[in-house]
């Protein structure tokens, strides 16, 4: 099980019926500075395990899908994981993390994509990115912002470059992402870079009411860092040596100052820069279409009560306005441009406990397997098997012949059993 790539060969291990290749270097990037070609190695390199994740801190959402924070952090993160059926010309999905642009890893066992691809004779691609400060702050004369979806991008031209050398045909790749993954994908298909690089994307979940940051906001929040970490704004370039544990315990008291009770928006997110995000990238979707590419999109029913469970009312409204009504103006743009998606709402839950078809919910019916889920609260022990076939039916569907198995423009309702 050894390929040739365009930085060197890698060895990868079997998991069933397919070979995984695991923490395969993508690019390098020196702290803050744009991704850069691999320096190429000599010999066979052992990919079979996922590379490190990006320094992050405890993931907010861990109580509702459990413990999943990466054993291994390093600045030095941009690899990605393949695997793949046997044979060639296999449609592609590769698939781009949530977590808030602050926490996550392409490596974590949530999304192993070893069941995802022998079900659905696909090649599966899961990719790392700089998160937080290091991927998205925004401090003139340092950086630009952007720098964790200019991994993402860097990645999708991996894959343009070395998919078919594993069986994957670089002409039929379709993104998925959910949560600030979701948010990256449509950044991307709102400007010109990405172009060619996609057939076919899943938005899952994105939370299009949150806007990107303004590039004067973006920067404001640079110098609250400056300031929380006692550096003079006029040798702003010495972050670039504050200890990575500094630099998350900073990062991490903007966040609290920054925050709303009803808020769940990150100070370090996706900067609205005019060339690779626009200031709305929703609107720029609508006015232009998503440049031939197909897209299926869709929510959680009850989105918010990962963050706020408990409070019906507070659910209600951050879920609405943040998920479900911008979902459907853009739904309603691409209709009118004549390039309507095929939309879903996921209506299941275990019907016990506080968070109902929370954000994240579906994720354990697409990657991973049941040992990786597990200790779900938001699953509460339960994945129904009827249920876990008919959401992958749907994604192989639309990967594999741009038809998840319902009509264009309607909503599928993934409900598995009747719920309240």
């Amino acid at each position: 099980m050894i390929v040739e790539t365009t930085s060197g060969c890698v060895r990868g291990i079997s998991e069933g019926e397919v070979a995984a290749y695991l923490g395969i270097p993508f690019a390098r990037a020196t702290r803050f500075g744009p991704p850069r070609a691999v320096m190429p190695w000599r010999g066979v390199r052992e990919a079979v395990e996922p590379g490190p994740a990006a320094p992050q801190p405890p993931s907010r959402l861990a109580r509702v899908m459990g413990p999943g924070a990466a054993p291994q952090q390093s600045e030095d993160c941009l690899s990605l994981n393949v695997w793949a059926p046997a044979g060639s010309g296999h449609p592609v999905l590769m698939f781009v993390h949530g977590g808030g642009f602050l926490t996550g890893s392409g490596g974590l066992p949530w999304y192993d994509g070893a069941e995802f691809a022998t079900q659905g004779d696909v090649v599966v691609v899961t990719a790392n990115y700089r998160l937080g400060a290091l991927g998205y702050l925004r401090l003139l004369g340092v950086c630009e912002g952007n720098m964790g979806l200019s991994d993402t991008l860097a990645a999708l031209d991996w894959v343009r470059d070395n998919i078919s050398a594993f069986g994957g045909d670089p002409a039929k790749v379709t993104v998925a992402g959910q949560s600030a993954g979701a948010l990256s994908i449509l950044a991307l298909l709102s400007g010109s870079r990405a172009r060619g690089l996609v057939r076919r994307a899943i938005v899952q979940s994105a939370p299009l009411g949150m806007l990107p940051a303004s590039p004067d906001a973006a920067a404001d929040i640079g110098e609250m860092l400056l300031r929380e970490l006692d550096i003079d704004p006029n040798r702003a370039e010495r972050i670039i040596d504050v200890p990575v544990a500094r630099l998350l315990a900073a990062q991490g008291a903007i966040a609290r100052r920054t925050a709303g009770p009803t808020n769940p928006v990150p100070p370090f997110q996706l900067v609205a820069d005019g060339t690779m995000v626009a200031a709305d990238p929703v609107q720029a979707i609508g006015r232009r279409g998503a440049d031939g590419a197909e897209i299926l999109m869709g929510t959680t029913r009850d989105e918010a009560a990962a963050f706020f469970a408990g409070d019906r009312n507070v659910v209600a409204t951050v879920t609405g306005r943040m998920f479900h009504e911008p979902a459907m103006q853009l739904a309603k743009s691409l209709t009118d441009q004549g390039e309507p998606p095929w939309l879903y709402r996921f209506d299941w839950h275990p019907g016990t406990g506080p968070f109902g078809a929370c954000h994240g919910i579906e994720l354990p019916f697409l990657l991973g397997h049941a040992a990786a889920w597990r200790h779900a609260p938001m699953l509460d022990g339960v994945r129904p098997a009827g249920l876990l076939a008919e959401v992958r039916r749907g994604w192989i569907g639309f990967v594999r012949d741009g038809d998840p198995g319902w009509a264009r423009g309607t909503t599928h309702h993934f409900a598995g059993q009747a719920v309240e």
